[in-house]
């Protein structure tokens, strides 16, 4: 049924139809996830490739600004490196940048540039010499969103983040590209969906 539901937002964010603004006012919905992620660890002062998941839920609070959650879950594996998991869950918020000056370097009508910071819980650990933080997450950094349809974007997100807790290390820090996708949709279709769901 959950599956159900997650294909019926997306079919519906798929027909339709408005313009880029519209997706981003007051008391509209995004769902969506970051699908992959290029890490640079500062730490092992190395370039690594990994693959995870982010979903993140939002709700725009007004024109042009998301608050929400997030859970987040990247795996790296390298040879002879071991196998490291970061982890994190909490909640964000997401500003789309109205600037006028700012606006003229987007090169599409479809593309709209934007800010993303995080704080929550997180962590990450090493199969290898045990290390291991856990403790306060931050991160912050810029993104854009190109809309194939009005109700659909593929994201990139360029975020720092950091860690900082207890552990065997106290401090993590990290530098992430993430591709993803979000998909808007008016509160009031959303709950439509919703009610229909729970009556079948």
């Amino acid at each position: 049924m959950k599956r159900f539901r997650l294909l019926t937002l997306v079919a519906l964010g798929l027909m339709l139809g408005s313009t880029v603004n519209a997706q981003i006012q007051k008391g509209n919905i995004m769902i969506g996830a970051d699908l992959s992620n290029f890490n640079v660890d500062f730490q092992k002062n190395n370039t690594k490739f990994s693959m995870g998941i982010t979903p993140k839920v939002g709700w725009f609070i007004k024109d042009g600004l998301a608050v929400g959650g997030y859970v987040n879950f990247i795996l790296n594996t390298a040879k002879g490196a071991g196998t490291q998991t970061t982890y994190g869950v909490g909640a964000f918020g997401r500003y789309f940048v109205e600037d006028k000056n700012v606006r003229k370097l987007e090169f599409s009508k479809r593309t709209r540039f934007f800010l993303e910071a995080n704080a929550g819980f997180g962590g990450s650990s090493n199969s290898v010499g045990s290390t291991s933080t856990t403790g306060l997450d931050l991160g912050v950094g810029p993104g854009i969103a190109y809309f194939i349809t009005p109700n659909v974007s593929l994201e990139g997100l360029l975020k720092y983040n950091l860690t900082v807790g207890f552990g065997s290390s106290t401090t993590s820090n990290r530098l992430n590209l993430g591709i993803g996708f979000q998909i808007y949709l008016p509160s009031a279709k959303a709950k439509q969906i919703y009610r229909e769901e729970r009556g079948k």
